[in-house]
């Protein structure tokens, strides 16, 4: 039995199994399956006038604020705010000796929907504009952001009934392509077979689909082991959410005798199927963000430093 070794594709740098953000733009990160009621896909971070820095030391930290996030994979801009937008209210104040920025998550009605403040930092510095120590602040907390961000989606997605936390996601499976001898009936057969689960339900055709996946068989010439020919097998599990976009993908990668899958899979269609499929069901569940823990609706106060438990 010839075994298929999966190798995950990442369509982001860090890596194909990283848990999605809220506010990611799924046409470069490819990370969040969009519903209706979820936030819009901008963080707007207007200037501060209650920052203890100047105005152009204000605007810098704004756009460093919203540079940081960006890095998180949460596509914010520093303007103001405008209808629609969820935003992020910056402030500081002083405390023992340093100045301690604060933030607050702000929903497009206007309700704070979480905050907390950061680490302090050198009131020299702060008062001086200084770019280092406005950048350092910004750096430091947009990560633990970007996760009360998380929490707050995963919240919005627990309360909507047609989210991927309360049913199970419709994958529409358009099949195998590229595969020499029975491979493309055969490996389709079986990823079909196997794909279901609690969590995911497999369809043949496209109407409401969340996913839709599609397996890219190719084969090249490998040189010889030994003296025999071989051929390198590559087969390409491509995610596609509803709008095109490739959500990720899980690419299996072996090497065999030449020819030798000419004819029937057998054995090894299934076993390279069920490993592609477990590899498809993470992909939907790290992209849609199914399994993120809820920011409970009543958090009004949370310190960023305590998001990665939120």
């Amino acid at each position: 039995m010839r075994r298929f070794l999966p190798v995950l594709l990442p369509l982001c740098l860090a890596g194909c199994f990283s848990m999605p953000r809220p506010f990611s733009d799924p046409g470069q990160q490819a990370r969040q399956l969009a519903t209706a009621n979820l936030p819009p896909a901008r963080l707007a971070v207007p200037t501060s006038s209650e920052s203890l820095l100047s105005d152009d030391a204000a605007n810098l930290w704004a756009h460093d604020v919203a540079e940081a996030m960006v890095a998180q994979s949460v596509p914010a801009i520093a303007q103001p705010k405008k209808p629609g937008d969820w935003w992020l209210k910056l402030s500081a104040s002083t405390r023992n000796g340093a100045v301690v920025p604060h933030y607050v998550i702000m929903t497009p009605e206007g309700k704070a929907r979480a905050e907390g403040d950061g680490a302090p930092v050198d009131m020299a510095g702060w008062s001086a504009g200084d770019p280092l120590a406005i950048k350092g602040a910004a750096m430091q907390e947009a990560p633990e952001l970007a996760n009360l961000l998380t929490g707050i989606q995963a919240d919005m997605m627990q309360q909507d009934p047609h989210s991927l936390m309360r049913r199970a996601a419709h994958i529409y499976f358009e099949g195998v392509k590229g595969a020499p001898g029975d491979g493309n009936t055969s490996l389709a057969r079986a990823f079909y077979a196997s794909l279901p689960d609690k969590t995911n339900s497999v369809q043949t055709n496209a109407k409401n689909a969340d996913f839709t996946v599609q397996g890219v068989v190719k084969v090249t010439t490998a040189g010889t082991v030994d003296k025999t020919l071989m051929q390198h097998i590559e087969i390409v599990w491509h995610v596609i959410t509803p709008d095109g976009k490739e959500a990720g993908a899980a690419t299996q990668l072996h090497d065999v005798p030449a020819h030798s899958l000419d004819n029937a899979w057998g054995d090894t269609a299934i076993m390279a199927a069920e490993e592609a499929a477990g590899a498809v069901r993470t992909i939907i569940t790290n992209y849609s963000g199914r399994e993120h823990k809820p920011l409970p609706a009543s958090t009004q106060t949370v310190k960023p430093s305590d998001a990665k438990h939120a």
